[in-house]
This record gives C-alpha cells, structure tokens and sequence, in this order.
C-alpha cells in the first residue's frame, strides 16, 4: 500500500471516529483538571485505548504511554498530548462548558487531547499497515504541561523517549482558520521563565513614609525598573519581554505594608541569553531597591528552552497536511513557552499550530476563559497527527539515522 493510500484509509477512519472524538472533546472540557492533578481526564483516555486494544502505561501521578503498530520497530514515532487545564474561569456559555468553578480549558489542551487519540484509533484499526512498514507508534499523554516543571521532564525520566526517533505535537492557534496548519522550520516558540520578587521591610503610616522602608513604592520600582534595566543590558537581538501578572502589597489604603510580592514571565527568543540571564536579573534587582532599604529575595524558575524544529519534522508534517487535505502556512515565532521543547532536545521532531478559528468568525487568545474553538479542529488535528506518523522518516540535522540508534 502505497503512503497516499494509507493516507487516505487513515483520514476515512478519523472521519468514522469524528462523533467519538467530538463527544471526549467536550467532555474533556466539561471537566477540567488542574496540572498534575489530572485523573479522571488520564482514566477516560485510558478507557478508550483499552477498549481499542491498544497497549497502556500509567504513570507514576497521572498521564500515561500507549504503545501500537510494530513491537520491535525500523522507526518509532511519539505523538504527544498534554492533559492539564488552567486556573481560569470559563465563560464561553457553550452547553459543554466548564462544570468546575475557576477553571477551564482556556489553551485548549482538550483539543490536543482529543487529537492524539482519535489518530492512535486511526492508526490502530490500520495496525497491520503499520507492522508491514516497521513502523511504531507511542502516544504521550502528559500531565503538567502549564507548570514550572512542566510534566515533560517527568515523562522523559520516566523513559516516555526510550526507543523513539520522532515526536510531533500540535499546538491550538485561534488566529488560523480551521482547515490551516502553521508550520515553521527550527524555533516557532520562546523561552520561559517565572520570575517571582519578594520584598520585605519596615511598614508604617502613610503619614510617615519617611521613618518606614517605602515597601510599595520600591515593589513599583521594581516593576518597572526591572523590565527596563533588562533592556539595556540584553542584546536587542535576544527579544525578551518580562511582563508581570500578579502584584500583592498592602490591605489599607493608610497603612505602608511590610511585605509585598510581584510575579511574571521573562520570555525570550534566543536560547543562549536564556541560559545566562538569572546572575543580570540578581544584579539589577539588588540595585534597583538598594535606595530603598528593602530586602529582596528572587525567585527565577528556568522554565522550557525554545520549541526548534527540525526541517525534515517539519517537511512530514507538510506530506501530511497534504495529504490529509489540510493547507499548511507559514507561522511566525512566537513568545509562548512550550515544554514540548524538552522533548526535542532529545529526539528531532516538530510541534504545528493547529488552526481553530471558524472562517469568518472571531479571533480569540488563549489563556482566557472566552476561548471558543471550532470543533471541526480536533478532526483535523487527528488527521495531521496520524498522517505525521507514516508520512516519512525523520533524520536529524546532526546526521542521526534510524540505524544509528
């Protein structure tokens, strides 16, 4: 059987799976879990597996492994899911919106979830195929992916590469109609970390400022001074953004506090700088509040590398797409963070943008709780995915075959 034919049997078998896959779409999503904390989420996809006579393994916490196609495989494939939903409440007002109050699927993580099922169905009702060609498949269904550790390093401890040439993920974009496939060859996203400032000193009437240690108005120098020391000592090359999202200082608008918080990302595109950026963020935080007299203590979390794909990745996920009669476009990089990133510093690969958009409809972000996919998205997801699986043999740019592993 020629790879179009096979192609094509797997896309008519997505299409026969499309109710199925819709129905744990919005279940999924009726029922979000937060990250590591994704059980009943981990136990409906193991359901299905099992039923489908696919091979599971459960993971330590939650998540887990499914194995398919050839035991002892020329070449085998992991395609990736991640389980955890976000602290965000939902107010999309669909039937099958969030039952838990403050959170929900805002990144769309039900979606991929969703995807990377219905094409390890697929590819599983054409398992023959797939022992014929050498060809195994492994299903990733990770928890903690919104999290600093995110859950990847745990899978990759925990051996989820053992034995695997390739991975390839998808990523939801609501800035692409559905039926589009953003591809983009080496980086496509940023790195991340948390950058957490704790400022503690003496507090005191507002009457008074000068026999406190101002604590809310150093905490504002550090909001703003930190972002802005940053960037004249970074490269402008590097692109970074610190942005904050959270500030906690004081309960009465009379009384200076003794302690105060602000929290943030520091994203930025180029990996080198990332790796050396924490020491210039001590630095700068120590003399931005020396004149203040406050004590500060930095919290920076080294969070996930930029997601690199590999050309070749990339040129299956383009058979693929054609194949599969999806339209494949270009995509800039972004400055999300991804720890799919992990992965593939292990093994080459590729992550896609997956359009969600209803043509004509309205653009949303993610990580809000207005976020409204068109669910015609998890069936083409399905069809990317598995049709990434047979559509070529990925080789590394430093040269690695499949018979070098």
């Amino acid at each position: 059987m020629s790879d179009n034919h096979l192609l094509t049997d797997l896309g008519e078998s997505i299409d026969a799976l499309a109710p199925a896959l819709l129905a744990l779409q919005r279940d999924v999503h009726a029922h979000p879990e937060l990250s590591r904390g994704e059980v009943r989420t981990t136990a409906r996809v193991e359901e299905l597996l099992r039923g489908a006579g696919v091979r599971t393994r459960a993971l330590p916490v939650t998540g887990l492994v499914a194995d398919l196609g050839a035991e002892q495989p020329a070449y085998r494939v992991a395609l990736r899911a991640d389980l955890d939903a976000l602290p965000v409440g939902e107010r999309t007002g669909v039937a099958w919106a969030s039952t838990t109050e403050g959170i929900c699927h805002a990144c769309g993580h039900d979606v991929h979830v969703a995807a990377v099922l219905g094409a390890g169905l697929a590819l599983k009702e054409h398992e023959e195929q797939l022992r014929e060609r050498g060809i195994g498949v492994r299903l990733l269904f990770q928890p903690a992916e919104e999290v600093i550790p995110g859950g990847a390093v745990d899978l990759i401890a925990q051996g989820a590469l053992d034995g695997v040439d390739a991975i390839f993920a998808v990523h939801c974009d609501p800035s692409l109609d559905v039926g589009s496939v953003g591809l983009r060859d080496g980086a496509i996203t940023a790195a991340a970390d948390r950058v957490v400032v704790h400022l503690s000193g003496r507090g005191g009437h507002t009457s008074r400022p000068h026999l406190t240690e101002d604590l809310t108005f150093a905490l504002a120098k550090v909001v703003t001074e930190l972002p802005a020391v940053l960037s004249r000592r970074l490269d402008p090359r590097t692109a970074f953004a610190l942005v904050w999202g959270e500030l906690h200082a004081g309960q009465a608008a009379n009384v200076i506090p003794s302690s105060g918080t602000v929290a943030g990302t520091l994203r930025m595109l180029d990996a080198t700088a990332w790796t050396s950026v924490g020491p210039l963020l001590a630095q700068a935080l120590e003399h931005i509040v020396a004149p203040y007299a406050v004590t500060a203590v930095l919290e920076h979390a080294q969070g996930v590398p930029p997601v690199v794909n590999e050309p070749e990745a990339i040129e299956v996920f383009r058979r693929s797409a054609e194949g599969m009669g999806l339209a494949a476009v270009g995509t800039p990089q972004s400055l999300g963070g991804e720890d799919f990133a992990w992965y593939l510093r292990e093994v080459p690969g590729a992550m896609a943008r997956l359009g969600t958009r209803t043509p004509g409809g309205t653009t949303y972000d993610l990580h809000q709780g207005d976020l409204v996919v068109d669910e015609t998205s998890v069936v083409q997801g399905a069809r990317l995915l598995a049709g990434a699986a047979v559509a070529g043999v990925v080789k590394s740019g430093s040269g690695r075959t499949v018979a070098d592993r």
